[in-house]
Parts: structure tokens; sequence; C-alpha cells
């Protein structure tokens, strides 16, 4: 980076604006698939029966989840190998390309077998670009971020998750509002991915102005680049305890919190607790809009205090709260007037903990890795927690509350993993708050 403190400043707000927005857009584009995976049961698959094609559609969205590793593994290792920028370029055109396709693709009715497997392949790439992008970004903004301030510096990044899940679930409402239900069946379905092309210009605009990392540069003017990173990080014995450390702690933690606080929240009020849909999800998107700032002021509070207190905090505040939250919406949401002020309480319960993973998160993976293979040894283990022990959530949870045939048995699910995350971090999380990062 440059000499000058401006210059540094502002290369540093346009890497977290281009870092943010592209995350923002594979967000959005990965989370409008989800929501519109049901109409894809009769869109995409036979519609003589429709349980089953339902379960395709739910399918074609888990393979996204699957592969979100392997797309971690290639890119992980190519972020090491020729810098983290051309891999950034490569994910966001990848993952903006197949959603507009998405959007242009023929439906079951009109090409047969052919557009489930274009179907398919296509929510294959979101499901690698993804895997590349997440993880990557955070190693990515972390480098740029300014001493002493990496933790609400990097914070932001964190805001993408839900922001993309709220843009892509008010346009869908939108549209089913303005729409009718033939009209949105025939057409308006296709609308939310066809405006990823739009995003995907900013946001490859955007990139393409950005400068490679400065630790990358050193390592590559050194000629200290690793040739085989991922395989380096599997023979490289603290190394591999601090990806083992990412998969059972911080990230397993904050993808179970994440999916407990913003998504199972809303399909546990309006499938077992019976409220109004209406209420149900302002509910939800009033929790998703104090969490904004609330993970912004975990992450500063890192930087002040440290990052593991922050993060064995959320950690173990999770593990305490979450069964008296799930037990608290069904009291007060059963009731002849529903509660709506303690049922909003509640939910504002499960977003202190969540906050406090997400906001220090960002900046504590990079911390926890050297330089020349920091892209893979963050990018696989976050993903194969997050895609696989937190993809796995809605089914298990569902299927444990089935299984005993009571409403709050498929908590067990969240807090098992919650509890061993906590004894994990509590005896092998390290404080690295000021750990140089070019080392």
């Amino acid at each position: 980076m440059s000499d000058h403190p401006c210059a540094d400043r502002r290369i540093q707000r346009q890497v977290a604006v281009s870092a943010c927005f592209g995350t923002f857009l594979e967000w959005y584009d990965f989370l409008t698939f989800a929501s519109l995976a049901t109409w894809f049961g009769t869109l995409f698959f036979p519609a003589t029966d429709p349980v089953a094609a339902l379960l395709a559609s739910l399918g074609t969205f888990g393979i996204g989840m699957i592969v979100r590793p392997l797309g971690a593994a290639l890119f992980g290792s190519l972020g090491d190998r020729i810098g983290r920028r051309t891999v950034f370029l490569i994910t966001i055109v990848l993952m903006g390309g197949s959603t507009v396709c998405v959007g242009l693709l023929p439906t079951y009715a009109q090409v047969g077998l052919l557009a489930p497997a274009l179907l398919l392949l296509l929510r294959i790439l979101q499901g690698l670009s993804v895997g590349g992008e997440i993880g990557g970004a955070a190693v990515y903004l972390t480098e740029h971020a300014p001493p002493g301030r990496r933790g609400f510096y990097t914070s932001v990044l964190q805001l993408m998750g839900p922001l993309g899940m709220l843009a892509s679930t008010l346009q869908i409402v939108l549209l089913q509002h303005w729409l009718s239900e033939a009209e949105f069946r025939d057409w308006g379905w296709r609308v939310p991915f066809i405006f990823s092309a739009l995003l995907l210009a900013i946001s490859l605009k955007s990139r393409l102005n950005l400068h490679e990392s400065p630790i990358f540069q050193q390592l590559r003017a050194r000629n200290a680049l690793a040739k085989a990173p991922l395989r380096e990080c599997l023979h490289d014995r603290q190394t591999l305890g601090r990806m083992a450390l990412l998969f059972f702690c911080i990230s397993a933690g904050g993808s179970i919190l994440f999916f407990s606080a913003q998504v199972y929240t809303n399909v546990f009020l309006k499938t077992v607790v019976k409220l109004p849909a209406a209420d149900a999800s302002a509910l939800v998107m009033i929790s998703t809009l104090v969490l904004l700032p609330a993970t912004v002021f975990c992450g500063w509070l890192s930087d002040r205090v440290g990052r593991r207190p922050v993060l064995l905090f959320g950690l173990f505040s999770g593990l305490t709260v979450i069964f008296p939250v799930f037990q608290g919406l069904l009291h007060y949401g059963t009731l002849a007037e529903p509660h709506l002020g303690a049922l909003l309480g509640l939910l504002l319960l499960l977003v202190v903990p969540l906050a406090a993973i997400t906001g220090p998160q960002t900046a504590t993976l990079p911390e926890l890795f050297p330089a020349r293979t920091r892209y893979s040894a963050v990018a696989l283990p976050h993903n194969l927690s997050a895609g696989w022990l937190g993809g796995m959530s809605p089914f298990l949870v569902t299927w444990l509350s089935v299984r005993f045939e009571h409403p709050l048995a498929g908590l067990a699910y969240p807090l098992a993993l919650l509890a061993l995350a906590s004894v994990v971090g509590l005896l092998f999380l390290p404080e690295v708050r000021d750990r140089p990062l070019d080392t």
C-alpha cells in the first residue's frame, strides 16, 4: 500500500466496499435460490408427484451446500498460489453468471429432464463459487485492515449475509404482491435471477479496480509462495490443529447460531407456533436489523478486549439461551392473544450471542494462520463446517422434532454442537488480536 495515510484509507475503503458488495451478491444469489426452492418443484421436476418434486428441488438446493468445500479447496489453493484478487474476480463471475442463467432456464414443461439437469449444474457452480468467496473475502479484507482496528473494519463483511437475505426476501415478497400467482409462476420468478446481471456488473467493475493484497505481494517478491498450499496445511501440525479449531468451534458456532436465530426462528414461528406469516416475518426482520449494529459493535469490542473473550461469550451465551428462547416463543406465541413484544425480546436474546461470534469472526479466521497458506487454511474448514454442519441443520432439527414428537426436540442438534464448540474454544482457542499478518 501507499506510504501516504490518505491513500491507505482510500484503498482500505475501496477494498471494504468491493469485498462487501461482492459477498452481498454471493448471498443474494445463493439465498434467492433457497427462497424459490419450493416453486422449482413444479417448474423443473415432473408434477405427477408434488412431494417428490419438492424433495428433488430441496435436494438441488442442498447440493450447493455439499460442494462448497470443493470450491474452498480449489479456489483456496489458487488464492495462495496466484493471488487473492484474481480468485476474487473468478468467483464473482462464476456466481453471478450462473445465477443469471438460472433465470433464463427452460422449464420441465418445455424441455423435459434437461431442465432439472441444467438447474443442478448451475447450482453446483453456485456452490463452488460460494466456497471460494466466503473465507477468501475474510482473508483479503483482513490483510488490508488497519492495525488495531481489524475487528471493527472487517465486521462489516458479516452484515452481508443478513442484508442479502433481506434483499432477496423483500424482492420476492414485492413481486408476489404485485403479480398474480399465475404471472409469478410464468415469468415473475425469473426477475430476481436476471436482476443479478446488474449487481454482477457493478461488483465486477469494483473488483477490477482492486489491487492485490500487500501481504501476497510481499510473499511473491520474496519468492515465498506455497507451491501446494493445501498439502502444506495438512502436513503442518499447528495449521492442521487450528483448521480443526475453526471447523469445530468458530465456524460451527457461527453457522449454528445464524441458522437458529435468523432461519429456524421464522420457520418455527410459522409452522409450530402458528403465528401469522406476516407477524413472524416482521419480528425476524426487526431482529435482523438489530443484528447489524450489534455485529459491528462486537467487532469493535474484540479490538479492545481481544477476540477470545468475545467469541467465548458468544458460544456460552448461545448455549445458555437457545432452549429457553424457543420455549418462550412456544409459550408466548400460543397464547389466546400472542404477546408480540415478548416474542421480539426473545428473538433479540438470540441476536446477542450471534453478534458476539460474527463480529470478531472475519478478523479471527485469517489471524489464526500463516500468510503463505492462509486462504486455503481458512476457506476449507470454514466451508466444511458452514456447508455441512450448518447445512444439515434444517433437515436434522426437523427430523428430530418429528421423530420424538416434540416441537423442541430438534434443538438437541444445535445444543450439542454449541456445547462442543464451547468446550473446544475454552480449551484451545488462542488470542490472536495483535498477531502480525505478514508471517
